[in-house]
């Protein structure tokens, strides 16, 4: 599917730079990518959130995460209300890192738009979005489905 052929093709660029990041650094490319969604949206900090809106599996967000709180990236902060609510918090030593993750990222936007107009660009994200909540509304279906079928 040429769709699917060109989005690796994004993803493997958008790799090779933030590798030299995760080289630098010693993290896994699951590792820095959970810095960096923490970064961007320190609203969705639990692992739960992370799996859901990331579409990873638990066991990789589980062990990076225990990599990450080992290597002192990150705290665990267990809610005083709801024992099983565990947030999760970036520290200070990760600011290096998601320095160097933003540049990357402000890199990668700006060589994959090259040629672009601020027209294009907008029409470009209103596509996927429409493209992306199509997948998801399909992917929930599906799941709806399959939930009912396990019932029978």
């Amino acid at each position: 599917m040429h769709f699917w052929d060109k989005h690796k093709t994004i993803t493997s660029y958008y790799e090779l730079l933030s590798g030299e990041i995760c080289d630098r650094y010693e993290l896994t490319q699951m590792e820095y990518d959970i810095l960096m969604f923490l970064y961007h949206n320190p609203q969705h900090n639990t692992a739960a959130e992370i799996v859901k809106i990331r579409k990873s599996t638990k066991s990789h967000v589980s062990t990076s995460l225990k990599k990450l709180e080992d290597e002192g990236f990150i705290e665990r902060v267990q809610s005083k209300e709801n024992k099983k609510h565990i947030e999760i918090i970036l520290l200070d030593k990760a600011e290096l890192i998601v320095e160097a993750g933003i540049a990357v990222q402000k890199k990668f936007a700006q060589d994959v738009l090259a040629g672009l107009t601020k027209e294009e660009i907008r029409m470009c994200i209103h596509i996927f979005d429409k493209i992306c909540n199509n997948a998801e509304e399909h992917l929930r279906e599906h799941k709806e489905s399959a939930d009912e079928k396990q019932q029978l």
